[in-house]
C-alpha cells in the first residue's frame, strides 16, 4: 500500500476514535431585573459559541434559597450582596469565582410618560393609589426601596398603600398595566419597559448601594459557566448591559 494512503487511513481512524466535541448546557440563576440584558447576551453567546444557557428568572432571595436546597445551577447572579453572602456561607459557590458585576439606581416610575416630580412630593402624587414593590423583606429591589423610603421620612406614611410582587419585574408590570399608577423599581427595569416613565430617581445615599454580585456554584460541571461570567463584563455583553441601565465592572 502507498505510505501516504496508509497515513491517510491511520489518521482517519485515530479521529473516529476521538470524542466528539459537544456543545455545553449552562443553568444560569439570574435576578428577575436583568431579564431583558441578559437575553439579549445569551442570544449572541450562543450563536458565538455553540452552548445552549438556560435562564432562571426570580427575585434573589427565591433563587439562593433554590440553590442552597440543591437546584443544578451553574451560575448565580444576585442582585443583592446580602443573598450572595448567604450561599457563600452555605458553601453553594466557589468563592474564588465571586466579583461584583454590576451596579444599579434606584427610581419611581409611573404609567406612560408620566412628568418629573420631587420623590419628597411621593404620598401626594400617590393619592388612593397603590405603591408597587418587589418584597419588601426579601427581594432586593423591595429591600432597597423600603431603606430609601424609611431614610427619607416616607415610609410609613405610604406603608399602608404598597402593593408587594414577588420581583421586580411583577412590580413592574402592575404599573405598566396600570393596576398600580406608582412604583418603585430599577432603572433598568424602567428602561425596559417602553410602557413606564421614571417620575424620580431615589438619591444614592438613600440606600445601600446597588451591587450585583455573581459567582460559579459549587454544583457547577462546565467550565463555560466560568467563561460566559467572564465575558460579561467584554464587548458585546458590557454594551448590552450598559444599554439597558447598569453600570458594568472593569
Amino acid at each position: 500500500m502507498d505510505p501516504l494512503m496508509r497515513l491517510s487511513l491511520i489518521a482517519a481512524a485515530l479521529l473516529a476514535l476521538a470524542p466528539a466535541a459537544r456543545a455545553d448546557e449552562v443553568t444560569i440563576f439570574a435576578a428577575a431585573s436583568l431579564k431583558d440584558a441578559l437575553d439579549a447576551i445569551a442570544a449572541e453567546w450562543q450563536k458565538t459559541h455553540g452552548d445552549t444557557l438556560v435562564i432562571s428568572y426570580a427575585g434573589s432571595s427565591q433563587l439562593a434559597k433554590q440553590i442552597q436546597q440543591g437546584a443544578p445551577a451553574d451560575l448565580f447572579i444576585s442582585a443583592s450582596t446580602a443573598w450572595m453572602d448567604a450561599v457563600q456561607k452555605s458553601d453553594d459557590i466557589d468563592p474564588g469565582t465571586r466579583r461584583d458585576l454590576l451596579g444599579n439606581t434606584l427610581v419611581l416610575v409611573g404609567t406612560g410618560k408620566p412628568a418629573s416630580a420631587d420623590i419628597a412630593d411621593l404620598p401626594v402624587l400617590l393619592g388612593d393609589g397603590k405603591l408597587a414593590m418587589a418584597l419588601v423583606d426579601s427581594v432586593p429591589a423591595g429591600q432597597y426601596g423600603k431603606e430609601a423610603l424609611t431614610t427619607l421620612g416616607l415610609w410609613e406614611k405610604v406603608e399602608g398603600q404598597v402593593a408587594q410582587a414577588d420581583n421586580v419585574r411583577a412590580a413592574l408590570k402592575l404599573v405598566s398595566t396600570a393596576e398600580a399608577p406608582l412604583g418603585i423599581v430599577y432603572g433598568s427595569d424602567a428602561v425596559a419597559e417602553p410602557g413606564v416613565g421614571v417620575i424620580a430617581t431615589f438619591p444614592q445615599d438613600s440606600h445601600a448601594p446597588i451591587t450585583y454580585p455573581a459567582a460559579v456554584t459549587r454544583a457547577a460541571d462546565t467550565p463555560q459557566a466560568a467563561a460566559f461570567l467572564d465575558s460579561l463584563t467584554q464587548e458585546p455583553a458590557r454594551s448590552i448591559l450598559e444599554s439597558q441601565g447598569f453600570t458594568v465592572a472593569p
